[in-house]
């Protein structure tokens, strides 16, 4: 599968979740389903490539200041929020992780006390063994097709490069590193609870 072909499946179900109001993750596993099981094992492919190149340091640091605070499974949840928003936004965040600052779910959160659920779309993870699971009855069927699919070699052994670390808990660093988001999560007004007006 091609990464157009890629985008294509997520941007219908974009357009599926916003017709009909269900949920953007049960969509998806509606119209992986109707496909053949090897490209859906192709979309899961480059859904793994794309979440690995945002597997940095500025984009755990974006997280961490859209979520209030960020672990190693709400990293890998957030990440595949970014792919829930389409080509477009995925491409500024790759670039740019302090561009989420003009999202208008993420202004929205600045101005909520538990936003845990902002752009953090843990089942999108999981939408090709949904779809799996839907044709098959079997929870462990995609599992198995993957293991056949990716061969017993799936572990690599390469260094990731997450960029320069650096303490997501310095208001100075983050203000200088990802400045927008910062002053909307940052600000005098959002440490005392107040809303924040971007």
């Amino acid at each position: 599968m091609d990464i157009d072909t890629f985008w294509d499946i997520i941007e219908t179900a974009q357009a599926g979740a916003a017709e009909t109001g269900e949920p953007f993750d049960e969509v998806l596993v509606k119209q992986l389903a109707d496909r053949p099981r090897q490209e859906i094992l192709e979309y899961a492919e480059r859904f793994d490539e794309l979440q690995d190149a945002l597997y940095r340091w500025d984009v755990w640091a974006a997280a961490y200041l859209i979520g209030g605070g960020c672990s190693d499974d709400s990293f890998m949840d957030f990440r595949a929020g970014v792919i829930a928003l389409g080509c477009q936004w995925y491409q500024r965040v790759a670039t740019d992780p302090d561009s989420l600052a003009g999202h208008p779910d993420v202004v929205q959160a600045a101005n909520v006390r538990d936003r845990s659920e902002v752009l953090f779309h843990e089942d999108v993870n999981y939408a090709a063994s949904g779809a799996f699971e839907r044709i098959t009855g079997d929870a462990d069927a995609f599992y198995e097709a993957w293991q056949g699919f990716r061969g017993t070699d799936t572990e690599s052994d390469d260094v990731v490069d997450m960029g320069e670390d650096f303490d997501f808990d310095d208001d100075k660093e983050m203000s200088r590193r990802l400045p927008r988001l910062a002053a909307l999560f940052l600000g005098p007004d959002h440490r005392e609870g107040a809303p924040v007006v971007p």
